[in-house]
Formats: structure tokens, C-alpha cells, sequence
């Protein structure tokens, strides 16, 4: 019977030394800190442009965090590869024949997920955030206004329940090939869409995606369904939802 400090050491073994895991974190750093970062200098540039007609408050945070939802793709996809991984090279196979407990298992790959995500983010978060200020000039704002350092963390927070998320619904299909396949039109098809569309749009508002990003907001904006704080209870709900789904399939189901 492996002991969890155990297998807590064997998943991080394991992320650490494959490749694609590694690559797809620095990926999802790059992304979000270099299109923050182009986008907050183009509005500083074209601010007047920008803002003509707009009589919303200027959210400066959320300009630079613009680059987020490809660093979305990217921190899912570390989460289906790390998990995925083990499935498609058939090594998970040896995995259950040395931590039979397959509820311990799942748990112990979820908190070195979660702890590598959550690390990664904030770097990223904060990164982004003094990037996209420093670059947007007069029109900047500081991480001690009202609701600035909730939104920075916020935005931590929902790319690493993304990244469980993603590992939760990867370990139910049991295949990384499917649940990217799953994810990436779910995410960046199908919630756009039904967004769009009047009759379905307050469903789409419950979606991980739309409720992670109202944890990102700074200003709260006449006609939002609601606020950051209840946007994290979706989409902490949504993800727990997959990493039980998760386990009952690992308990229920061979390799």
C-alpha cells in the first residue's frame, strides 16, 4: 500500500520530467503575458479611439489580462496532457499496480496538479498584470485600487480550476485525445455560440468559462448575472464535479 507522501513524489516525478507538461506551462506564461502585454501598449496608443462613445469605467486590469483565453487553452491543455499521458503510453496500468487505491491516486495527482497550476498562475497573473500597466501609461492603475488584487488573484485561481478541471474530465474519458476533443470545442465553440444566442444565453452564463471570467472583474457592470465571488463558486462547483466524475470512473473502471 503506497503511502500518500509516496505517491505525492511520484506525480511530480512524473510531470516534471515529461516535455509537453513543462512546455505547455511555459506556454500558457508567454501567451498571457505577451498579448496582455501587446494589447495594453495598442490601447495606450489608440486610447481615444478605444474609449470613444464608451461610458463605462476603464477596467485597466482587465486589459492586461486581454491575452487570457489562449493561456486558457494552454493551462487545459497541460491538464489533459498530464493526465492523458499515462493512457496513451499504457504506463497508467503500472500506476494502479503500485497505488491500488485508486481514490488516493486521483487525489494525489489532482493536489500536485493543482499546487503546480496555482504556482504557475500567480507568476503568470502578476507578470501580466505589472506588464500590461507599465505599458499602459497615463491610462494604468495600481495593485492597491479597490478590487485590483482580488482580480489578479482571480484570475490565478480560475486558470488552475481550468487545469483540474480539464484533469478531472480527462481521467473520465480515458483518453487525452477525446477530451481535448471534448474541451477545446466546448470552450472556445460552444460557449461563445450559445452566449449569442438570446434564448440560451443565461445557460452559458453557468458555463466554467463565463463564470471564471467574472473573477477577473474589476468594475461590475450593470447587467452582469453576477459578481466575482459567485463566479468562483461555479466554477470551483464545476470543477469538483469533474474530479469526482473522475474518480468514480477510475474506481468503476479498468485502465
Amino acid at each position: 500500500m503506497a503511502s500518500f507522501p509516496a505517491v505525492l513524489r511520484s506525480e511530480w516525478t512524473k510531470i516534471r520530467s515529461v516535455r509537453s507538461t513543462v512546455w505547455t506551462l511555459a506556454l500558457t506564461f508567454v501567451v498571457t503575458v505577451g498579448i496582455g502585454a501587446l494589447l495594453s501598449l495598442l490601447t495606450n496608443n489608440n486610447f481615444t479611439e478605444f474609449r470613444r462613445g464608451d461610458q463605462s469605467p476603464f477596467d485597466a486590469t482587465g486589459t492586461s489580462f486581454s491575452g487570457i483565453m489562449l493561456g486558457e487553452l494552454a493551462i487545459i491543455v497541460f491538464g489533459v496532457l498530464a493526465i492523458g499521458n499515462e493512457y496513451s503510453s499504457g504506463m497508467v496500468r503500472v500506476t494502479l499496480a503500485a497505488v491500488p487505491q485508486r481514490g488516493t491516486l486521483l487525489t494525489g495527482k489532482a493536489v500536485v496538479l493543482g499546487a503546480l497550476a496555482l504556482a504557475v498562475s500567480l507568476v503568470t497573473a502578476f507578470a501580466t498584470f505589472f506588464a500590461g500597466q507599465a505599458l499602459l501609461g497615463e491610462h494604468s492603475t495600481t495593485i492597491g485600487e479597490p478590487n485590483v488584487l482580488r482580480a489578479v488573484f482571480g484570475a490565478a485561481l480560475y486558470l488552475t480550476l481550468l487545469c483540474l478541471f480539464s484533469a478531472g474530465v480527462t481521467t473520465m474519458l480515458h483518453n487525452q485525445t477525446l477530451a481535448l476533443g471534448v474541451l477545446v470545442p466546448f470552450f472556445f465553440l460552444l460557449s461563445p455560440i450559445l452566449s449569442a444566442v438570446p434564448k440560451v444565453k443565461t445557460l452559458a452564463h453557468y458555463f466554467p468559462d463565463y463564470a471564471g471570467s467574472r473573477m477577473l472583474l474589476v468594475y461590475e457592470q450593470h447587467g452582469q448575472p453576477y459578481g466575482p465571488w459567485t463566479g468562483f463558486l461555479i466554477c470551483l462547483a464545476w470543477t469538483a464535479a469533474a474530479l469526482v466524475g473522475g474518480a468514480l470512473v477510475l474506481k468503476k473502471r479498468d485502465a
